[in-house]
């Protein structure tokens, strides 16, 4: 009973093709990672800048429309890969046909040392981003996150598509929150009616390094560290094109046009959020630059106006993730919508690591039956009466039968189809 809870009913292998994923379901799911990097790439592009004062923060529009060039170049080549490359591989399988078998393992292990890296750092970041906003569960980060990766486990094991059903609500609640942030946000701007934000009032201090300005050498090589800081905006980009064989046919084309859409959604948002920011005159400052000189000496060498240094609540300067501190302008006065930007963005932040439970399977797939992982996850063997069925699997399990439907694993990552028979059900033509 426990097991047909977890895993679900057993799928015939005639049936895998149920599986497959349509457009609107493969965008949350796979773009989750991507998507989620909307709440953080901002702040860090002005995170970087805040240290050449507050005449920086006029470069961080110009450094988000690079940050968004280099996004939909990166989209471009993607769908090209897609349909040069449509099974499944990704940058592995570039890098092995176009390099060879080093690159393509060099490639992999990066991929599969990202996917356990995105698993943590998107959940401990949910895990502290629910602790800024639920006081109560400060000090308890850890178990958070312990439960939020065995919850993500458990969904996942019940298969891509149902999985991606249940994850689908919440991640366009997010992109339809910040979307609307941003309509609204412009409209209140045009009529003149656009709050500022809480940290508008404060200053920020030039660091001594770059008092010269961006004329300087130093100044020069910030704005191209706050440009490699906002590009965290493309993390996740890469997960489409190792999932084409999930989609419903025309795969290729299919996860083409998942990618462009993508691209412009993210783009937009990121680009939106840098707008809305300036306007509102929001500051980011590292908090371990606040100075913490007395206050009677910050009083004197600034008696007009305050600098950050002279903030007492660090919050007060770093208020949490760009787009809920925007919201707390655009939606001043309606707290029902900022609430839900913020719920949106640390559920986002949660099911960015979902990308990985889907990514990793499938190239952990593809290594083994390379032969570079045990052969188990390419083809696992299972007690007479209860067979798993892959695509591209011989019956004697020595490579490609075209003749088996390009469905299931690893076109369904993270779920297990059975086909019930003592003996293997016969190939199905495609």
């Amino acid at each position: 009973m426990l097991k047909r809870l977890l895993v679900g009913r057993p799928l015939g292998s005639d049936r895998l093709a149920e599986t497959l994923l349509p457009k609107k379901i493969a965008l949350p799911v796979f773009a989750s990672d991507a998507l989620s990097s909307v709440a953080y790439a901002p702040d860090e592009i002005f995170l970087t800048l805040s240290v050449a004062g507050l005449g920086a923060y006029a470069f961080s529009w110009k450094v988000g429309i690079a940050v968004g060039l280099v996004m939909l170049v990166v989209v471009a080549a993607y769908r090209q890969n897609v349909h040069a490359y449509p099974s499944g591989g990704g940058d592995y399988e570039v890098a092995t046909t176009n390099l060879g078998p080093t690159a393509g393992l060099t490639v992999a292990s990066a991929l599969l040392v990202d996917y356990v890296l995105t698993v943590a750092v998107s959940i401990s970041s949910a895990a502290q981003y629910g602790a800024a906003a639920i006081p109560a569960l400060k000090g308890h980060e850890p178990l958070v996150a312990c439960l939020a990766v065995a919850v993500l486990t458990a969904m996942n094991l019940r298969g891509v598509r149902e999985s991606g059903g249940l994850f689908a609500i919440p991640t366009y609640v997010f992109m339809f929150s910040i979307l609307g942030m941003a309509l609204i946000g412009l409209v209140r701007l045009t009529f003149g009616a656009l709050p500022m934000a809480e940290s508008a009032r404060f200053g920020v201090e030039t660091q001594p390094a770059y008092e010269g300005g961006f004329v300087t050498l130093a100044g020069a090589f910030l704005v191209l560290r706050a440009f490699s800081s906002g590009c965290a905006a493309l993390t996740g980009v890469e997960a489409i094109s190792n999932g084409v064989p999930a989609f419903e046919r025309p795969k290729s084309k299919n996860a083409a046009t998942t990618l462009a859409l993508l691209g412009g959604i993210a783009v937009t948002m990121l680009l939106s959020i840098l707008t809305l920011a300036h306007f509102t005159k929001i500051k980011f400052v590292d908090t371990a630059d606040i100075s913490r000189e007395p206050a009677a000496e910050r009083s004197a060498r600034h008696p007009r106006g305050r600098r950050v240094g002279a903030v007492r609540r660090r919050h007060d300067v770093h208020p949490g993730p760009g787009d809920r501190a925007l919201a707390k302008s655009v939606f001043h006065g309606f707290p029902p919508a900022f609430y839900l930007v913020a719920a949106a963005t640390g559920i986002i932040l949660v099911l960015a690591a979902n990308t990985a439970f889907n990514g990793f399977p499938v190239l952990g797939s593809i290594l083994a039956r390379d032969g570079y992982l045990p052969k188990q996850p390419a083809h696992p063997r299972r007690p007479a009466g209860l067979q798993q069925r892959h695509p591209g699997a011989r019956a004697d399990g020595r490579g490609a039968d075209p003749g088996v439907r390009r469905a299931g694993h690893p076109a369904d990552p993270g779920s297990t189809s059975w086909a019930c028979s003592s003996r293997s059900p016969p190939a199905r033509s495609a």
